[in-house]
């Protein structure tokens, strides 16, 4: 099934959360691998008492060094990074799973759907009050009602939970550790998906996992990951997102390379022009 990749950094209600979830709510026997940063809140005796697959770090490493030591562990075919302040509703792996299995290759990225407590410009998350954080989470609301909440199948997979396979981890590097502690880490991990010509970028409207948000990066000293992202590719994050991945758009297929309208020819102008500024 999935090698399950979580970091962690003093979540301890959220960590318990979201693997009670995997255990209550998937259908397959999935292996879950944790990365430890700190771990001062009690959370590296619970994982050692719990008998987990970890890793361990004594500072916060951030992401994407975490992911990459996970991944070094990883058993699986597929690789799946969940952030630890996310819940797995019920069947959330079934349906990447029935995706999988209609999938003509393996060279794609899929997502499941978010549900979040508070409003963003995030289009392709279910916006939804369960609770907005452990203590108030209402679990058997959410349990009954997730399914009800309107959404399909859309463009542009890139956030967690996001799920590859894992030879095409390796292919691309990982998570590039310049964007550490992560801030832009996942849209550059999109990008080296699309040098390598994956055109699949799905996120999976049944597959459903509700999320507390920013619970670890509202705490992080945050790197400038929109200036790395132009620095290193030459283009905006916004652009990518919208001329290539049609992010948030309904899902229509395989993504084609992106025509040079004019508007697109602009916003490469203005990257370009930035660029040299900087």
């Amino acid at each position: 099934m999935f090698s399950i990749l979580i970091p962690t950094w003093n979540n301890l209600p959220y960590l318990q959360l979201c693997l009670e979830s995997l255990r209550k709510n998937a259908v397959g026997s999935h292996q879950i691998i944790l990365h430890i940063n700190e771990g001062t809140d009690g959370t590296l005796q619970w994982v050692k008492d719990q008998k987990l697959d970890y890793t361990y770090s004594e500072r916060n490493l951030g992401i994407c060094t975490a992911l990459n030591l996970m991944a070094m562990k990883a058993v699986h075919p597929y690789i799946l990074y969940l952030n630890d302040d996310m819940y797995c509703c019920p069947d959330w792996d079934k349906y990447l799973i029935e995706e999988i299995k209609r999938m003509q290759t393996d060279c794609f990225m899929l997502s499941a759907t978010l549900i979040e407590p508070l409003p963003s410009r995030n289009t392709c998350v279910i916006v939804a009050d369960f609770g907005q954080d452990a203590a108030n989470f209402r679990e058997q609301r959410l349990i009954d009602e997730f399914r009800k909440l309107p959404k399909d199948d859309w463009s542009g997979s890139t956030w967690p939970p996001a799920l590859i396979h894992k030879k095409y981890w390796g292919m691309v590097g990982g998570y590039s550790l310049e964007f550490s502690p992560g801030m832009s880490s996942d849209d550059d991990f999109s990008m080296k998906m699309w040098q390598i010509g994956c055109r699949i970028f799905k996120g999976v409207a049944q597959s459903r996992v509700y999320h507390f948000q920013r619970k670890s990066t509202e705490r992080v000293i945050k790197n400038n990951g929109r200036k790395q992202f132009l620095m290193k590719w030459g283009i905006n994050q916004s652009t990518f997102r919208k001329y290539y991945l049609s992010m948030g758009e309904p899902y229509d297929g395989i993504l084609a390379d992106p025509p040079h309208t004019y508007s697109l020819k602009l916003e490469l102008l203005r990257a370009w022009l930035k660029r040299k500024l900087m």
